[in-house]
């Protein structure tokens, strides 16, 4: 069994087509098929479903695909430690991000990169759904997301912040002297928010529902940059994150005016798979996340926010 054959299965089931995983792989179709086939011959069990085009894998070839991931993580884990005992580690960081912590991520990137100059990363913005697959499929080396999400299993936990939400709000609008507002009063305002398949929003309506109030937004985005995109006319409110202050800031004509209500935002965090041998790369993230003081940035930007809006 050859590593390379268990690297086109894991791209045959990522892709469901034979032509784009052997172009994922830079070898020819017939290369790719081959070389599976050859795979079920030596392990004597049929992996992939054929007909016309690509079916599915069999039960025994997700059997297979399982211990390929497996195999070919333990293999980078090598390379990394391998790296890293010869004085400098390299080698691609794979960091599956939820898009509203995506703001923050450069406090733990940059340090990382000037820490490690001979590594990379790779950052994918991903729903909390996929972060679980992927850490579960090996297919990231860790993540930034909720804390909270039930569907993690056999991971490390790290907190980074707690989300705390703060309504941007025009300087002339309703609420342009205040030092704070409860979530009814802003549910009153005509806001922009982001669409409720985004974990964030579903929050922040818990949020809502919580200080019996209901928002209606007359505009929804399905990212943070479209939101903010919105809001520089002065007509919009928007209820974010603190954390999106340190990529984003505070459009021109807006102010920032803490939430304060019966609800609190939840913990944003770096998780890592429970492998064994740990990821290198991982185990190296976790060591800046733990000197990086994230929330302590975090809140003191904006501090910094709140009080040049009362200045």
């Amino acid at each position: 069994m050859l590593l390379r054959q268990l690297e086109y299965l894991v791209a045959l089931a990522r892709e469901r087509h034979f032509a784009r995983a052997a172009a994922a792989c830079f070898v020819s179709q017939p290369s790719l098929s081959a070389a599976i086939r050859r795979l079920e011959h030596e392990l004597g069990v049929p992996i992939v479903r054929r007909g016309r085009r690509y079916e599915g894998l069999t039960p025994e070839g997700e059997v297979v695909l399982a211990w390929a991931h497996r195999i070919l993580a333990e293999r980078d884990a090598l390379h990394q430690e391998l790296s890293a005992l010869r004085g400098g580690l390299t080698g691609t960081l794979r960091l599956g991000i939820v898009p509203t912590a995506l703001p923050a991520a450069s406090l733990l990137t940059t340090p990382f990169c000037e820490r490690h100059p001979g590594a990379r990363v790779s950052l994918e913005s991903l729903s909390s759904a996929d972060i679980t697959h992927g850490l579960a499929e090996f297919e990231l080396d860790a993540a930034m997301t909720y804390l909270d999400d039930d569907a993690l299993r056999h991971v490390r936990r790290f907190p980074l912040y707690e989300e705390r939400y703060v309504l941007l709000t025009p300087v002339d609008g309703p609420l342009a002297t205040a030092s704070t507002a409860r979530w009814a009063r802003a549910a009153d305002l005509p806001l922009c928010l982001l669409n409720p398949r985004m974990r964030n929003r579903r929050i922040i309506d818990e949020c809502f529902a919580a200080d019996g109030a209901t928002a209606v937004p007359t505009i929804e985005s399905d990212s943070v940059a479209g939101l903010y995109a919105q809001l520089p006319n002065g007509r919009w409110s928007s209820v974010i994150s603190h954390a999106w202050l340190h990529m984003f800031g505070v459009p021109e004509g807006m102010r920032v005016v803490p939430l304060v209500g019966p609800a609190h935002g939840p913990r944003v965090g770096l998780v890592v798979a429970r492998d064994d041998p740990p990821s290198v790369l991982a185990e190296a993230l976790l060591k800046v996340a733990r000197e990086a003081g994230v929330r302590d940035a975090l809140d003191a930007l904006l501090t910094s926010y709140l009080g040049a809006g009362r200045s």
